[in-house]
């Protein structure tokens, strides 16, 4: 066994990392993987550089930047490439739409998840900078960092503030949206936002030259877990019901709805889209002047994910061929059609999620500070 350090930067990527671990599928292709710990923006540049560590799960704004000084950080593939939020307020607000947001006291927290905020509305002709609407950030953070002043500082939950009357709205994901309706909030369905987020495969172009035969087992392993992610949809819900324990204990309805909700939108390929990599490029640009010294491309180093996809891998495993195979407990069905299956039962779970313990939640990145 060869052994690789995958730390994240938030952990909400726990609930697909612990999967592809239970999963087996490093260790199928002879890797011990600790990726159970979280690090900071900075620390996570200093260890990749430094070869302290292999592997990052994210960190994806404030690398633009570091590439225009000299940095070799590199992204090898990408999980997920979309934020999915809703828009809370009060009901004595007035508030029905994106457009009403103008005048008003946003909340936000947070680095990336601001910036993911930001963007949203200045797309849709809301401009913090011009005044459009007042944004107010839980966090605090280091001048020109993505991290914390205080990573240790606790924060409620951002959708409290709605309801404590401190700001008049604020863009949250599932579950902080359900738990903000069970207290009688108005929650709003919104757009998502294309967006690099979640669990990004981050390492340096040296170690990629140096251990490239690492670099093809580890991504096979996050292919083949992502895999078993989509079609074992009842060992991935124990999984997640057993591991996924920061806030307490998850019900078995709860752990229902996190996969469900995130099985639609993992990447099976590892690929990032286009849209999503020139908003999270928008960030950089805001967070450091440097990134616009850079093709955002620069970053994406993808050639062996187009090997392996190349190679009929990725597809030997969503179509397998007709050989004789060992009986498993159910079929694996395309992540898709699970979901559209299951579209009227999750609304009924979505109903209950309120009760019991928090949920991570998916929009966490750069830091997962005040959502829960």
């Amino acid at each position: 066994m060869d052994h690789v350090s995958f730390p994240y930067r938030s952990s909400s990527h726990l609930i697909l990392l612990h999967v592809v671990s239970e999963s087996g599928s490093w260790e199928k292709h002879g890797l011990q993987v600790d990726f159970d710990y979280q690090i900071g923006s900075e620390d996570a540049q200093k260890g990749i550089a430094s070869g302290d560590i292999e592997f990052c799960s994210g960190n994806h704004v404030s690398t633009y930047g570091l590439r225009a000084r000299g940095s070799d950080w590199v992204y090898l593939g990408q999980t997920v490439n979309q934020v999915n939020h809703q828009l809370v307020t009060r009901h004595d607000t007035g508030i029905t739409c994106v457009a009403d947001l103008r005048g008003r006291r946003v909340g936000t927290s947070g680095s990336h998840p601001s910036l993911n905020h930001w963007l949203y509305l200045k797309q849709r002709g809301l401009d913090a900078d011009r005044g459009d609407f007042e944004f107010v950030n839980q966090s605090v953070l280091k001048a020109g960092s993505m991290d914390e002043v205080d990573p240790t500082q606790k924060k409620p939950p951002l959708w409290h503030w709605v309801r404590d009357g401190v700001v008049d709205a604020v863009l949250v994901g599932a579950p902080s949206s359900l738990f903000a309706a069970a207290a009688g909030l108005k929650v709003i369905d919104i757009e998502p936002l294309p967006m690099i987020q979640y669990s990004t495969i981050s390492t340096s172009l040296r170690f990629v030259e140096k251990r490239p035969d690492i670099v093809e087992r580890f991504l096979k392993g996050m292919i083949e877990g992502i895999h078993f992610f989509k079609t074992r949809r009842e060992e991935t819900i124990d999984i997640i019901q057993k591991r996924i324990t920061k806030g307490g204990l998850l019900t078995r309805e709860q752990a229902i709805y996190v996969h469900t909700n995130l099985a639609r939108i993992l990447e099976p390929k590892l690929l990032p889209k286009m849209i999503a990599i020139a908003n999270v490029y928008e960030e950089a640009l805001r967070q450091d002047k440097d990134s616009s010294k850079v093709n955002p491309l620069e970053l994406w180093n993808l050639h062996q994910i187009r090997r392996l996809d190349d190679s009929g891998f990725i597809k030997s495993l969503y179509e397998p061929s007709q050989s004789p195979a060992p009986v498993v407990a159910s079929p694996a069905p395309d992540a898709e059609e699970v979901a559209e299956r299951e579209h009227v039962h999750e609304k009924n779970v979505l109903s209950h999620t309120h009760k019991g313990a928090p949920m991570p939640d998916h929009e966490c990145d750069e830091t997962c500070a005040g959502t829960h």
